[in-house]
Order: C-alpha cells, then structure tokens, then sequence
C-alpha cells in the first residue's frame, strides 16, 4: 500500500459487562479488539472523496460539499456521515482517495460499524495534519451513527474503538465520560468470542424502542427521584419505587439497575482476581438481557445455553445491541479448543446455524502510521 500516505485503524470492540446502560448515563466495561477496521487514505487534489473496499468491488465518490445526501448508501454511508459531522464540527475534509480493509464481521455485535467511524474521521484528520484527539472523534463518531445512520446509539462502542489500550478494559463513565483502564487478567482462563451467524441490523431492530423505553421509565422515576439519567437510580431506590411503572417499562428498568450493580460487582471481582466471581456475572448479564431487556432471541439464548453447559466455562452472554451477533465467554484457557467443538456442536444441532469463533487480543484504539 506504499502508494497511500497514511495507515489509520480503530478497532471492533467487545463489552465484558454493562449492556445496554451507555445511553442511560452508566458505567460500562469494553475493550477494544486486534480485530480492526484499516483506511488507507492519500489526498488527491479534488473536492471529492473517493472509496473503495479490499473485501466489495463497489467504488463510491462522495462529494465534499454534499455530504448529507448520502444517507441511502448501502455502502459509504457512515463513511459520508463520519465526514459530515467532523465538518459540521468546524474540521477541514480534504479531497481523498480511501481504501476500506475490514476485519471486523459485519452485523457481529462488535461495533464494526464504530471502526469504521472513528477510523474514517482519523484519517481524515490525518491527511490535513490535525493532531488526533481520540475523544473528540468519538464524540463526532457517535453523532454520525445516531443522526446519520439512525440508530441512537450511547458512546460506549465509538469511545473503546478510538481509546482503547493494549491488555486493559476500560470502566467508562458514559454519562461524565470518566474513563478508568483496568488490567485484563483472568488468571487461567481466557475470553472466547463466538458469533451466533444470525443476520442483525440494529435499525431495523428494537434497539430505538428499547431506548425509548427507558427514558419513558426514567421520566416517571424523576417524579420522586432526584436523578439525572436511569443509572444514577440503585437497587434499594428501584424497590421502593418500582411499582410506579407498567409492564414492560418495569422489566426495562429493572434490567438497567441491576446491570449497573453488576458492573460494579464485577470491577471489584476483576480487581482482586475473582475470575469464577466475574464469570457468574456474566449468566446474570445474559438472564437479564433475554427475560428483562428481551433483546436476546432464540439463536443467541442457544448458543449461550451451550457454552454455559460446558464445564470449563465460567460465563457467558451475549454482547452488543442484540437480537444476534455475538457472546463473550470465560474459558479455561487449556480448554479452549475443546470448548469450540463442543459449542459449535451442540449449537449447530440446537439452531442449524455454525457458530463461528474468533481469535483476537486486547488492542489499542486508534493507530496512525505513515506509510
């Protein structure tokens, strides 16, 4: 790629625990992956940016001064809205050339969409000589997914994929974006990523409506509670009040103040090394987010159920938006092979789908190197 000036990537992410609290102001606990999204990018003198992908033969021409008529892009349009909102933002795009290398699966409940945000504002910024501010792309990055591509998303998936660090989680505040890195030792065993290979799209999904929901709950606890945003309400408060709110706003509710309190058990376990601790977490994650959130479905519940059923595994439970994607799992580390087949067998027979697993490591963010 010597004939590009520029090599930026922003990584795919996984969320150990804290599932659908970003956009209720709570804390969360992602990392970001070695699963990346790359951009080769060079100038090339015109007021157009030109994309092209190594893994789709489509070419796309975005131009600069029209950047918010390409919503309707099956592909390039979180590109075109990356770029429109770091120009909104007072930002310089350059006419470029941009070629899209993709390693993160698709509609995997690994934020590929995030990557390929935060990497495409990077590079932007890079090809103008900015200096890169990973926070402020996320923010930029996250006003692209959810004004552009309509999903109304928290920051917790464009803030790991700009700010994550080699080998440590990441407990972030997604209502002060305080952010706290947090070694990732599990001591003998290992995470295992598995992707259940049912199709998802978070539009066309409950997502929006889940997030509806829980600003509907929070509004009505706001009546006798002195909170800013759902996370801030604790279990005892929850008790008290809960019965003010209908079905199913009550299990939405209820699913947000338990995982909060399961993110805070679960900083306490990975801190002292609490490995089997961390691990039941994770089943209660899953439990809340199947009968609670019911953003689960039969496929993921599945393919859950199998892992959970494994005796070297400590924990698992699906990640990202839902209604498909992928699980995290704590596996003992010399058990990890034989765990896949066992999954992969038990899942195939329950579903018909093949589960697929992926190796990665805890990465760094975003990367900028010149070529």
């Amino acid at each position: 790629m010597k004939e590009y000036t520029f090599k930026v990537t922003a990584s795919g992410r996984i969320n150990i625990i804290g599932e659908h609290i970003d956009y209720c102001g709570g804390k969360v606990m992602p990392a970001a992956l070695s699963l990346k999204n790359t951009v080769y990018v060079r100038p090339n003198g015109t007021n157009s940016i030109n994309l092209s992908w190594t893994t789709l033969p489509d070419k796309v021409t975005l131009d600069i001064d029209k950047l918010d008529s390409y919503k309707g892009l099956k592909y390039g349009n979180y590109q075109a809205g990356s770029a429109l909102m770091w120009q909104r933002a007072g930002h310089k795009i350059l006419g470029c050339d941009i070629l899209m290398d993709c390693a993160v699966p698709f509609g995997s409940g690994l934020s590929s969409s995030a990557a390929i945000e935060v990497s495409t504002i990077a590079a932007l910024a890079a090809i103008v000589g900015e200096e890169i501010a990973p926070v402020d792309i996320a923010l930029k990055a996250q006003q692209a997914e959810r004004e552009y591509a309509g999903v109304n998303c928290g920051i917790m998936d464009q803030y790991a994929s700009a700010c994550g660090k080699k080998d440590s989680v990441m407990l972030l505040d997604c209502n002060t974006l305080n952010c706290e890195y947090l070694p990732l030792q599990l001591g003998n065993y290992s995470l295992v990523i598995t992707n259940c290979n049912k199709p998802h799209n978070l539009i066309e999904s409950k997502y929006n409506e889940r997030r509806a929901e829980t600003e509907q709950a929070l509004k009505i606890l706001q009546g006798v509670l002195p909170v800013t945003c759902l996370a801030e309400v604790v279990p005892e408060q929850f008790e008290k009040y809960s019965h003010m709110l209908s079905q199913p706003i009550k299990r939405r509710a209820e699913h947000v103040v338990s995982e909060c309190e399961r993110v805070r058990l679960a900083v306490l376990a990975l801190k002292s090394g609490n490995t089997k601790e961390l691990g039941r977490l994770l089943n209660l994650s899953h439990a809340s987010l199947r009968d609670n959130f019911e953003v689960t479905g039969s496929e993921p519940d599945a393919l859950v159920e199998a892992a959970q059923s494994y005796s070297g595994c400590l924990g698992s439970r699906l990640m990202g938006g839902g209604f498909g994607g992928c699980t995290i799992s704590i596996v003992k580390t010399d058990e990890v092979e034989s765990f896949k087949a066992y999954v992969y067998e038990k899942y195939l027979s329950a579903t018909g789908y093949k589960a697929e697993f992926y190796d990665a490591d805890i990465a760094d963010g975003i990367t900028v190197e010149k070529v």
